[in-house]
C-alpha cells in the first residue's frame, strides 16, 4: 500500500496490476478522479462533507466544550456551492465506476437528501436506503430537538438498466441467523480502541466511521479482489477494511495528516487469509445454464429417456433439448408440469436420469456444466 500525488495509469509490472490499485491519491477528489481509468470500480463507498452549517461554538451542560466538526473541508458558503461540489464529484465517480457497480454514499439530514435529489437527477438508480442506528450516539445538548440517533445512506446501481450487481443475499442471510438482512442497522460509533488518536489525545478525524459499518457494506455488495473506490478518505477505514477482507482499494485524500494517519493504519492490518474470504452464495448466484447445455456438452443424448422419482412418468429427450411424452411435448419444466396436471414445475428436481439402476436428478448435470463453465473462467 502507498500513498501518491502523481501516480502512472499504466499497468504495473506485477501480474498485470494497475499501478493506481491500493493507493491513496493526494488531491481533489474531482480532479483525482478524473486519472482513473473509466469503468474501473466495483463499488464506491463515499463518505462526503455533510455541510453541517454550525453556527458558533457547542457546550455541555457542564460548559465544556464539544468536539464538533468545525474543520474548513465542511464548510460551504451555500447550499447552491454545496450543491455543484456534489454533482462534480458524483459525476466523477460515475465515470470509474463499472456499468454492474454500485455506489454507498453516507450522510445525515444536513445534506443527504440534498446528495440524493443530485445522484437522481444525474440516473443513478436507488436499490435501498440503509439505517445505520447508532447504539451510543451524542446527546442532544440543547435539549430543543430529538437526538440525532442515525445516519443514512444511500445504496445505489450506476443507472435502472444496471443487471449483475454484487449482492450477497445468502452470505447476509445466513449470517444473520437465517433471516434477511433488514435495512436498519445496529453499530456503535467508533469510540475505544478503533479510534485513530493524536500524540495530544485528540481525534485524528472527527468524522472516523467505524470498521464494522464498512465490513457490512463490503460483505454485502463487494466479491474477493474487487476494488473500492473512496474519493473522501480520511483516516482510512475504508482502506483497512479493504484490505483485510481481501478486496483492493483506492483513496482520495486531500489532508496529509489524514493520509500518513491512514497509510500507518492499513499497513498494520493483517489480511485474513484465502479461505476465510468464501462468500456463500445460492443458485441465483450461480451461471443460469440451459437444459440444451447438457446436450451440448454430451451429459445427455437424444433419445435418452428421464423420469420422475418414483418412475410414475417418463418423457424422452429430443435433439433441440425439449422433451416429448405420448404426443405432448415442451421445455424441462412445461412438461413436469403438464403430465402432473399442474400449472407449474421445476424440471430440473422432478426429471431424473438412470445411472446403474439408480434415478439421479437431472440438476446433477447441471451442476457438472457449471463446474466447466467456472473452470474456463478462471
Amino acid at each position: 500500500m502507498s500513498s501518491s500525488s502523481n501516480f502512472a495509469e499504466e499497468v504495473s509490472p506485477v501480474a498485470g496490476r494497475a499501478a493506481w490499485l491500493d493507493t491513496i491519491i493526494k488531491g481533489d477528489c474531482v480532479a483525482a478522479l478524473e486519472r482513473l481509468p473509466e469503468k474501473s470500480i466495483d463499488i464506491v463507498f463515499a463518505d462526503p462533507p455533510y455541510n453541517l452549517q454550525l453556527d458558533g461554538d457547542l457546550h455541555r451542560p457542564d460548559q465544556s466544550k464539544v468536539d464538533a466538526v468545525d474543520d474548513a473541508w465542511d464548510q460551504f458558503e451555500s447550499f447552491a456551492a454545496y450543491d455543484a461540489f456534489t454533482r462534480a464529484w458524483l459525476l466523477a465517480a460515475r465515470r470509474v465506476l463499472k456499468p454492474n457497480g454500485t455506489i454507498w454514499v453516507i450522510g445525515s439530514y444536513h445534506n443527504i437528501f440534498r446528495v440524493g435529489a443530485i445522484m437522481q437527477d444525474l440516473g443513478f438508480w436507488f436499490l435501498n436506503d440503509i439505517v445505520w442506528r447508532k447504539t451510543n450516539p451524542m446527546p442532544n445538548f440543547r435539549g430543543r430537538r430529538f437526538q440525532n440517533a442515525h445516519e443514512t445512506m444511500i445504496w445505489a446501481s450506476r443507472d435502472a438498466k444496471a443487471k449483475g450487481y454484487t449482492f450477497n443475499y445468502e452470505a447476509l442471510k445466513a449470517a444473520n441467523d437465517d433471516l434477511q438482512m433488514r435495512s436498519d442497522w445496529l453499530f456503535p460509533i467508533c469510540t475505544g480502541a478503533e479510534r485513530l488518536k493524536g500524540e495530544d489525545g485528540s481525534k485524528v478525524h472527527p468524522t472516523q466511521k467505524p470498521e464494522a459499518l464498512l465490513g457490512r457494506i463490503m460483505m454485502a455488495s463487494t466479491k474477493p479482489g474487487d476494488v473500492v473506490l473512496d474519493p473522501f478518505f480520511g483516516s482510512g477505514t475504508t482502506g483497512a477494511v479493504a484490505r483485510r477482507l481481501g478486496r483492493h482499494f483506492v483513496g482520495v485524500e486531500r489532508e496529509q495528516a489524514y493520509i500518513d494517519a491512514a497509510t500507518a493504519r492499513i499497513a498494520a492490518v493483517e489480511p485474513l487469509a484465502e479461505g476465510d474470504l468464501t462468500v456463500m452464495t445460492g443458485k441465483r448466484a450461480e451461471p443460469r445454464v440451459a437444459f440444451a447445455s447438457l446436450l451440448e456438452a454430451g451429459l445427455v443424448r437424444p433419445g435418452t429417456v428421464l423420469y420422475d422419482s418414483r418412475r410414475r412418468f417418463a418423457a424422452s429427450v429430443r435433439a433441440d433439448g425439449t422433451l416429448s411424452a405420448d404426443s405432448r411435448a415442451g421445455s424441462i419444466h412445461r412438461l413436469g408440469a403438464i403430465v402432473q396436471g399442474l400449472d407449474a414445475c421445476n424440471g430440473w428436481t422432478f426429471w431424473h436420469y438412470e445411472e446403474k439402476g439408480r434415478l439421479k436428478p437431472i440438476d446433477e448435470l447441471r451442476a457438472v456444466v457449471r463446474q466447466r463453465l467456472q473452470v474456463s473462467a478462471a
